[in-house]
């Protein structure tokens, strides 16, 4: 079961840096070196010359003594007693409707995956799981939390919380993309409580951030005293929880061999199947699998659940059987890319960046974890949760 605890939390004195707008930031993995420089443009303080630091010499290096000396310059402070951390984000999604998601800022107990503990959902990549790594080696802190689903159809973990979100936030953000991220401090003892009651006897499934908390296991083994990582914790049953799809791009791809495998396994015929948008040569069409019987063949010894997946069926007939691709090349985007809207990925194919693209359907919820309870794990970029969950609003440190 979930070890849920509040935090003695590392975050930034408002007062000196001009409130929450200036220095947060996306994740890390999103943020290109154009919109790093703007970030740094905001404020010298910026989250991401910690998080996705630079340097000529040593990077990590820099980001540990820039936090040291942030500390002593009293910019980011330590709280004296233990609080949650509720967050509200007013966003509109990719579809176009307005929604609000609600989520928790915790301290979650490491533990190897499993039933009854915590979940992956997607495979990972062995690149960036080394780079947070000696990140968090550097810095002994969390500086970017895990993003994970717990079960509660009573909402009864958000609802301990929500008399607190009733006053001005301690600091709020608009991102980017125009969501605006609102943070409460709660330390009241009984609403700590019945939080945690709540998410006593739920597993977690982590929704975004497989890479840190792969990371945060290994840190834990090295140095036994870093117990609970930082996490931001969302019900399945929130309003606001929805899931995009991130599309796929063929890149080098042998052309000859991917029309051989749709006359095989595909048609443009309407099924009641699975279907995939499919783009090229200035032309957009809809592919639907000819009989799920293809996918069961192809996914044979995997559970149904997975059989069902775009993702999974089109890395297996497509991107495998088809185009040559390994879990290897996938891994390390060999002959792959990815693209968040299907305009971007259309765009990619025009430029002559990629030479097809492959639109994906968006997972419910109740599919990925309908995977994860089969012990399976989806491949790389199933799922895009939307909107993602800032960095820079508090920190975990990991020692004292």
């Amino acid at each position: 079961m979930a070890d849920v605890e509040p935090l003695l939390a590392l975050h930034y004195d408002l007062v000196k840096v001009g409130g929450l707008q200036p220095v947060a930031a996306p994740p890390y993995d999103v943020i290109d070196s154009a919109q790093r420089a703007a970030l740094l443009g905001r404020s010298p303080y910026n989250v991401v010359e910690i998080d996705l630091p630079f340097s000529d010499s040593d990077p990590y290096a820099h980001a540990a003594q820039t936090l040291t000396a942030w500390t002593t310059e009293g910019i980011v402070t330590r709280d004296n007693t233990p609080a949650l951390w509720a967050l509200a984000q007013d966003y509109t999604g990719p579809d176009g409707r307005q929604r609000t998601r609600h989520g928790v800022f915790a301290r979650v107990r490491v533990e190897d995956y499993g039933p009854g503990r915590i979940r992956p959902h997607e495979r990972t990549h062995p690149g960036p799981k080394e780079d947070r790594l000696r990140l968090t080696r550097a810095t002994r802190t969390n500086l970017s939390p895990i993003f994970s689903l717990y079960d509660d159809p009573q909402n009864a973990a958000w609802k301990a919380i929500a008399p607190f979100t009733q006053s001005a936030p301690w600091g709020e953000v608009s991102d980017d993309e125009a969501t605006t991220h609102k943070l409460w401090r709660v330390d009241d003892p009984q609403a700590i409580e019945a939080f945690k009651a709540a998410l006593s006897g739920t597993e977690l499934l982590i929704a975004d951030g497989h890479h840190r908390y792969e990371t945060a296991r290994v840190y834990q083994q090295e140095n036994p005293a870093a117990t609970h990582v930082l996490m931001c914790l969302v019900a399945l049953q929130d309003e606001g929880l929805t899931v995009f799809p991130t599309h796929r791009l063929a890149t080098n791809a042998d052309m000859e061999a991917l029309t051989a495998a749709f006359g095989r396994d595909w048609t443009t015929e309407p099924r009641a199947t699975l279907s995939i948008g499919y783009y090229a040569n200035g032309e957009l069409s809809t592919l639907y699998l000819k009989d799920w019987e293809v996918a069961d063949a192809a996914l044979i010894g995997k559970p149904e659940p997975y059989r069902r997946l775009d993702t999974a069926v089109l890395e297996k007939l497509i991107l495998m059987d088809a185009l040559g691709l390994t879990e290897d090349d996938i891994s390390h985007l060999h002959g792959l890319d990815y693209a968040r809207t299907p305009e971007q990925a259309k765009a990619k194919v025009d430029a002559g960046e990629a030479d097809a693209a492959f639109l994906m359907n968006a997972s419910p919820v109740e599919r990925v974890r309908d995977v994860a309870v089969a012990g399976e794990n989806m491949p790389p970029k199933s799922t895009y949760f939307f909107p993602k969950v800032l960095t820079g609003m508090v920190f975990n440190p990991l020692e004292d």
